[in-house]
């Protein structure tokens, strides 16, 4: 009855840090991966079409409106004047938006849309620039929808690149 009440003698193991090292650097490594892979890169420079200096952007107006679920969406309209000899038939505009110290706070490069009366009144239709080209000699209304703007956007019209130009000859 005695050896019931007595403590049982341990035995001391010896532990096995291998798995434990090996896990360690699994883990060390696919952190290192996701840091690598989700890092930002510096923003890649876009090859300015040459034709891009014939098209001219004029009266860039910003708006805002609530849209159905409460959120608020950024229109920026400006004109478009195709001062060349072929038809503008699709393009990207590149807007460089900044804070109040001149730092860039968000770069967004979105497909642009003519702005064109419906035929029934009312509102505005969004037509496809492809669809509407801008002709040489003429002047278009374009419209981009933004869904987010940085709050630090010191509310100024951002600097704007039309890019990825489709021109197509007359």
């Amino acid at each position: 009855m005695a050896d019931l009440f007595t403590p049982a003698k341990q035995e001391t193991q010896e532990r096995n840090w291998v798995p434990i090292a090996v896990g360690l650097v699994v883990v060390l490594l696919v952190i290192g991966i996701v840091i690598a892979l989700t890092r930002h890169k510096p923003a890649t420079t876009v090859p300015v079409d040459p034709y891009a200096a014939k098209l001219q952007i004029s009266n860039p107006k910003v708006s805002a409106a609530e849209n159905y679920v409460g959120g608020t969406v950024t229109y920026l309209d400006a004109d478009i004047t195709n001062n060349g000899e072929k038809a503008l038939a699709g393009a990207d505009m590149k807007m460089v938006f900044k804070n109040t110290l001149d730092q860039i706070v968000q770069t967004e490069t979105l497909p642009l849309h003519v702005l064109a009366q419906n035929q029934m009144g009312g509102y505005p239709d969004l037509v496809d620039l492809e669809r509407s080209p801008v002709a040489p000699g003429q002047t278009k209304t374009v419209r981009l929808t933004l869904e987010h703007i940085s709050a630090d956007w010191n509310q100024s019209a951002p600097e704007m690149q039309l890019v990825n130009l489709k021109l197509k000859n007359n």
